[in-house]
């Protein structure tokens, strides 16, 4: 069984659009021990059953032209994604991050990794990490380093979080106000699998405190970071763990919306932007 570690957040208001998110436990590890889960669900070859405050799941259903254009890429090292509306820990997501060219520049790419990072250090690859919390990212030693070198952002249409009722969690879609896609604060991490030697290229959400309607379904969100801060996130000569704490500027908590949508987001079995749609009648009776 894979074992993930990390949080998750949740949201309040209503309107329309796209967005999610993610947590960790205390030591911003994703875990999968929590009193409300919902069904189980697929993750590559096993099976995790996930508990509902710490398991991840968003919307990546543009093209990747789309995300290139809008986080400004000069470079795509990618086949582009099946569009997703329901992606879960180990499915591979758009990573943008800035690469070292041949003549020592710096360059803004987009490629794909799997979500659920994978510390270079790691003997095994069975323990993933999907979210990192930013209070103790700098000094966790699974994303120290990352956190000094591979930073990067996400992209994303919006996220998903369970609010906890009577009868199981209800999910809430979580998106921008303003219809745009939005960045994730991120890291990423490569990992030489010792099996076959072949490099695993993963990352991690960073999550944060809660706010606006967010704080009304969690007490974590994912730091969804403003455009203006994308430059210097992503700058690989920055290396200072304070400095680079102090781009972690999540957009204003206004700009969240939320509604309620189907429990058939609970499963990954199910795809689709019918997910997105209204709650099932039978849980509104």
């Amino acid at each position: 069984m894979v074992s993930m570690r990390g949080e998750m957040g949740r949201g309040t208001r209503r309107g329309k659009g796209a967005a999610r998110d993610f947590g960790c436990d205390s030591r911003g590890h994703i875990g999968v021990r929590c009193a409300r889960r919902p069904a189980p669900f697929r993750c590559g070859l096993e099976t995790v059953k996930a508990a509902i405050l710490m398991c991840g799941r968003f919307s990546l259903s543009g093209e990747v032209d789309f995300y290139a254009e809008y986080f400004g890429t000069s470079v795509v090292a990618t086949k582009e994604l099946e569009p997703s509306w329901n992606v879960a820990p180990t499915d591979e997501v758009y990573v943008v991050a800035q690469r070292i060219d041949d003549g020592g520049h710096q360059e803004r790419g987009l490629r794909t990794m799997r979500w659920g990072l994978i510390p270079h250090w790691a003997k095994e690859g069975k323990s993933i990490n999907i979210n990192a919390r930013s209070e103790t990212v700098a000094t966790t030693p699974a994303f120290r380093d990352s956190f000094s070198r591979k930073r990067c952002l996400i992209p994303a249409d919006g996220f998903y979080e369970w609010e906890a009722k009577d009868k199981g969690g209800a999910p809430h879609w979580v998106f921008r106000a303003d219809g745009y896609p939005v960045g994730f604060a991120g890291l990423w991490s490569s990992w030489k699998n010792p099996a076959d030697d072949n490099w695993v290229r993963s990352c991690a959400i960073i999550t944060t405190a809660a706010a606006g309607v967010i704080s009304s379904l969690h007490n974590r969100m994912p730091v969804a970071l403003l455009p203006e801060a994308w430059e210097p996130w992503l700058d690989r000569e920055l290396t200072d763990p304070g400095e680079a704490a102090d781009v972690l500027t999540p957009i204003e908590a206004d700009l969240w919306m939320e509604r309620e949508v189907s429990t058939r987001v609970n499963s990954v079995r199910n795809n689709g932007p019918e997910l997105q749609g209204p709650p099932d009648q039978q849980r509104l009776l």
